[in-house]
């Protein structure tokens, strides 16, 4: 068993998720509140250390009127255990899980960080050897009690939860903007598929205009 897994993000036309340099202020201010809306529809959220890294976000529900036990229980896919112990992700505005693979565990247990996080109240799911078993976080997450989680992963995690056959639903806000570049994030990165045959495939069960933005919603058709 496992959670059902919404992938949520924002990008623009030529589906960029954020510029070269980190920039990834792209949907407007109704976007921003769909999103919160989904936040606290779900059992929790989840992001990978690079957005920890670079965005020290909250993962709260804070755009729209809510109550502290609508925020969802934060998940990080941290293989390497570089979560800070500062990280906004570790507050006692909601519970938290960092998920780290096997290599990197005994090491980490004996850091001020670990000591640091335990005390908090974070909880530690280790699997895999280098990397994070993600089949394995995901009946993890479910025994947690997550029926419902909600993915704002980057493009590395996306790639890998998707090719894994472990996302649901998409839900994109495409915004009417185009900023290029090589180097600029996609929706999807990671070492991607060979062939067209062999690409997930998907079906738009719904569509609309959000202010300036627009939305669509997919549901991914898993084998």
């Amino acid at each position: 068993m496992r959670p059902y897994v919404i992938l949520n993000a924002a990008m623009t036309l030529d589906g960029k998720i954020a510029t070269a340099s980190g920039s990834s202020n792209i949907s407007g201010k109704k976007d921003l509140e769909r999103v919160h809306e989904i936040r606290k529809e779900c059992d929790g959220i989840m992001v990978g250390i690079g957005t920890v890294l670079a965005d020290d976000p909250r993962l709260t529900v804070h755009k729209i009127d809510a109550k502290p036990e609508d925020n969802p229980v934060r998940v990080v896919v941290d293989s390497k255990c570089r979560t800070p112990s500062d990280a906004r992700i570790t507050n006692d505005d909601a519970k938290t899980i960092i998920a780290g693979a096997n290599e990197y565990k005994e090491e980490f247990m004996k850091t001020d960080t670990y000591k640091t996080l335990k005390e908090r109240g974070v909880k530690f799911f280790f699997s895999g050897d280098k990397r994070v078993d993600l089949k394995a976080l995901m009946n993890y997450l479910h025994e947690e009690g997550i029926e419902k989680l909600m993915l704002e992963g980057g493009a590395t995690l996306n790639f890998s939860m998707i090719k894994a056959g472990l996302i649901d639903e998409i839900s994109i806000c495409v915004a009417p903007m185009v900023v290029g570049g090589a180097n600029a994030k996609t929706f999807f990165d990671g070492d991607g598929f060979n062939t067209m045959d062999e690409s997930v495939k998907l079906e738009l069960i719904d569509y609309y205009p959000l202010d300036k933005d627009f939305i669509l919603n997919y549901k991914v058709l898993n084998d």
